[in-house]
Protein backbone atom coordinates (compact mmCIF):
# COMPACT_ATOMS: atom_id res chain seq x y z
CA UNK A 1 0.00 0.00 0.00
CA UNK A 2 1.49 3.81 -1.17
CA UNK A 3 1.73 5.80 1.85
CA UNK A 4 -0.89 8.69 2.18
CA UNK A 5 1.59 11.81 0.74
CA UNK A 6 1.72 14.53 3.32
CA UNK A 7 3.80 17.10 1.18
CA UNK A 8 4.70 17.45 -2.37
CA UNK A 9 8.12 19.32 -2.79
CA UNK A 10 7.87 21.13 -6.13
CA UNK A 11 11.03 22.35 -8.54
CA UNK A 12 10.74 23.89 -11.77
CA UNK A 13 13.63 22.79 -14.11
CA UNK A 14 14.98 23.69 -17.17
CA UNK A 15 18.01 21.93 -18.22
CA UNK A 16 19.74 22.45 -14.82
CA UNK A 17 21.33 18.50 -14.93
CA UNK A 18 24.44 19.86 -13.23
CA UNK A 19 22.42 21.06 -9.81
CA UNK A 20 19.19 18.86 -10.35
CA UNK A 21 20.91 15.31 -8.58
CA UNK A 22 22.29 17.58 -5.06
CA UNK A 23 18.85 19.37 -4.98
CA UNK A 24 16.74 16.37 -5.25
CA UNK A 25 19.07 14.61 -2.25
CA UNK A 26 18.56 17.49 0.01
CA UNK A 27 14.88 17.30 -0.79
CA UNK A 28 15.13 13.19 -0.06
CA UNK A 29 17.22 14.15 2.98
CA UNK A 30 14.68 16.58 4.98
CA UNK A 31 11.47 13.87 4.05
CA UNK A 32 13.89 11.36 5.85
CA UNK A 33 15.07 12.97 8.25
CA UNK A 34 11.61 14.69 9.20
CA UNK A 35 9.77 10.88 9.28
CA UNK A 36 7.68 12.49 6.28
CA UNK A 37 5.67 10.87 3.90
CA UNK A 38 6.33 12.89 0.87
CA UNK A 39 6.90 12.91 -2.96
CA UNK A 40 9.55 14.85 -5.19
CA UNK A 41 7.90 16.37 -8.60
CA UNK A 42 10.56 18.21 -10.92
CA UNK A 43 8.54 20.41 -13.23
CA UNK A 44 10.16 20.12 -16.52
CA UNK A 45 10.00 23.12 -18.78
CA UNK A 46 11.46 21.38 -22.10
CA UNK A 47 15.01 20.49 -20.73
CA UNK A 48 17.22 19.46 -23.67
CA UNK A 49 19.80 18.11 -21.30
CA UNK A 50 19.18 14.64 -19.23
CA UNK A 51 17.45 16.41 -16.46
CA UNK A 52 14.33 14.22 -16.61
CA UNK A 53 16.63 11.06 -17.09
CA UNK A 54 18.23 12.49 -13.51
CA UNK A 55 14.75 13.09 -11.76
CA UNK A 56 13.49 9.91 -12.91
CA UNK A 57 16.80 8.02 -11.80
CA UNK A 58 16.07 9.14 -8.45
CA UNK A 59 12.83 8.25 -7.90
CA UNK A 60 11.14 11.53 -8.51
CA UNK A 61 7.43 11.89 -10.66
CA UNK A 62 8.32 14.28 -13.70
CA UNK A 63 5.45 16.44 -14.87
CA UNK A 64 6.25 18.00 -18.55
CA UNK A 65 5.00 21.23 -18.75
CA UNK A 66 4.85 22.83 -22.28
CA UNK A 67 3.96 26.40 -21.69
CA UNK A 68 7.54 28.16 -20.94
CA UNK A 69 8.52 30.16 -18.01
CA UNK A 70 9.20 29.28 -14.38
CA UNK A 71 5.80 30.31 -13.21
CA UNK A 72 4.30 28.12 -15.75
CA UNK A 73 6.57 25.05 -14.92
CA UNK A 74 5.88 25.70 -11.21
CA UNK A 75 1.88 25.79 -11.62
CA UNK A 76 2.00 23.00 -13.68
CA UNK A 77 3.72 21.04 -11.01
CA UNK A 78 1.48 21.72 -8.49
CA UNK A 79 -1.68 20.66 -10.57
CA UNK A 80 0.30 17.23 -10.96
CA UNK A 81 1.08 16.90 -7.16
CA UNK A 82 -1.03 14.09 -5.19
CA UNK A 83 -4.07 16.17 -4.06
CA UNK A 84 -5.55 12.88 -2.04
CA UNK A 85 -5.06 14.34 1.74
CA UNK A 86 -7.44 16.90 0.86
CA UNK A 87 -10.40 13.86 1.04
CA UNK A 88 -9.20 12.63 4.45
Amino acid sequence: MKEDIEISIVMPYLNESRTLGSCIDKASKFLKENNVAGEIIIADNGSSDNSVAIAESLGCRVIHVKEKGYGSALFGGIQGADMNWMNR
